[in-house]
């Protein structure tokens, strides 16, 4: 007997796509609109968030910082270069991580919903939703005044604690399903208050901060295809409650 159509969630950078879209992008917009003076101002923002949050900085914080260096840009201009980013890179060899990549194929074929959670933003997630075929985005939302990005957010980044809360607001807009049947796949530490509201989550990459954190997860290695049937294959056997009792 077939099995109910489940939820699907995926974190974007580093779990399905191998690099980092928010920086990547801010690199190709400010190159293609102000030349190399902006490419050395994109480089230099993402040295600094990452020198502060190695030195301990949140990563909420961190977010909201990078979306002010969007301030004053226009957003259809965004939007017209994120196409052009994502028709540019995605034609490249290794830009979708493969396994995560076929097995959200695999969801999709079985008649789950896919739905991509990320830092990112609606202008750079958009072509990877269409192409991977996810019909919903939790992500940052950059806020827009007279068609100018203002540089704040509307609500909370989503990274870390917000991520559980849009998914959980998912879950609970479906009561038909149970979440212990769902699934979702992360590659990063801060991904773990999202996996942890599903029955079947998988870390993309296998971090052992991850893994130590939430043992019952499964592993897949990022260019694995071959391990993606397996990794479908119904293998809990707890109930709802179980689940519940269990989680992080």
């Amino acid at each position: 007997m077939s099995r109910p159509p489940l939820l699907v969630f995926s974190d974007v950078d580093e779990t399905l796509i191998a690099g980092k879209s928010m920086f990547d992008f801010l690199a190709y917009y400010l190159r293609a609109t102000r030349g190399t003076p902006g490419a050395r101002h994109a480089a230099d923002v993402r040295q600094e968030l990452s020198r502060r949050t190695s030195a301990g900085a949140p990563r909420e914080a961190m977010n909201r910082l990078y979306y002010r260096t969007w301030a004053g840009e226009p957003a259809a201009r965004v939007e017209e270069l994120a196409r052009a980013w994502y028709a540019e890179r995605s034609g490249a060899p290794g830009f979708y991580l493969a396994a995560t990549r076929r097995a959200l194929e695999l969801h999709r074929a079985a008649g789950d919903t896919v739905i991509l959670v990320s830092g990112s933003f609606p202008a750079v997630l958009a072509p990877i939703a269409a192409e991977v075929g996810a019909t919903r985005l939790l992500c940052s939302v950059p806020e827009v005044h007279d068609g100018v990005l203002t540089g704040r957010l509307v609500g909370d980044p989503c990274i870390g604690e917000a991520k559980r809360a849009a998914v959980r607001a998912m879950l609970q807009s479906r009561p038909a399903l149970d979440p212990a049947q769902c699934f979702a796949y992360g590659d990063h530490v801060s991904d773990l208050p999202m996996l942890a509201e599903v029955g079947n989550p998988v870390i993309v990459g296998g971090s052992a901060r991850l893994r130590a954190r939430l043992p019952r997860a499964r592993v897949l290695h990022p260019q694995a295809v071959e391990d993606v049937l397996a990794l479908l294959r119904p293998t809990r056997e707890q109930s709802g409650e179980e689940f519940h009792r269990a989680g992080v």
